[in-house]
């Protein structure tokens, strides 16, 4: 194991905990172990390394892929709202998804797909909001009168 912590944390980079990493090079180890008296290889140690530091780097690969992924999708999300606003304005209504797909050259599918991402977004901002409003400020009796007669908005 010191060698699995000793890779590990040379290996450590922002965002991914040496925790994570020193659980994975064990995985990389007992793979090792498992696979040596059949591999040929005489010298054990290096053979461990190496599956240590192969295992190491899937796991440092798939959190970058992660990473890209999540920009991605931020990036998606921000290009969304962006043109659910101009076609809202351009069509004088709320778009429909296909007019979203069709303006953002995406599939419908893509497009369902990230406007359920932004509406849960939206939803966890409003939340978040309210812990900031104190109930007692709220005047529901006003809030049900506009909804009953549109001229007090």
């Amino acid at each position: 194991m010191p060698t699995v912590v000793r890779m590990a944390s040379a290996r450590a980079e922002p965002g991914v905990p040496v925790g994570d990493l020193v659980q994975e090079g064990a995985i990389g180890l007992i793979e090792a172990i498992r696979t040596f008296s059949g591999s040929g290889e005489a010298d054990f140690g290096r053979f461990a390394e190496a599956h240590i530091a192969a295992q190491l780097t899937t796991a440092l690969e798939a959190e970058a892929e992660s990473v890209r992924d999540e920009l991605l999708l931020v990036t998606a999300a921000e290009d969304y709202d962006r043109v659910e606003l101009i076609l809202a304005r351009e069509l004088h209504r709320a778009p429909t998804e296909v007019e979203m797909a069709q303006k953002l050259e995406w599939t419908v599918e893509r497009t369902r797909y990230v406007a359920q991402v932004v509406a849960e977004a939206r939803r966890r901002h409003d939340e978040e909001l309210l812990t900031y409003i104190d109930p007692a400020d709220i005047d529901i009796e006003d809030d049900a009168a506009a909804e009953i007669d549109p001229s007090l908005n």
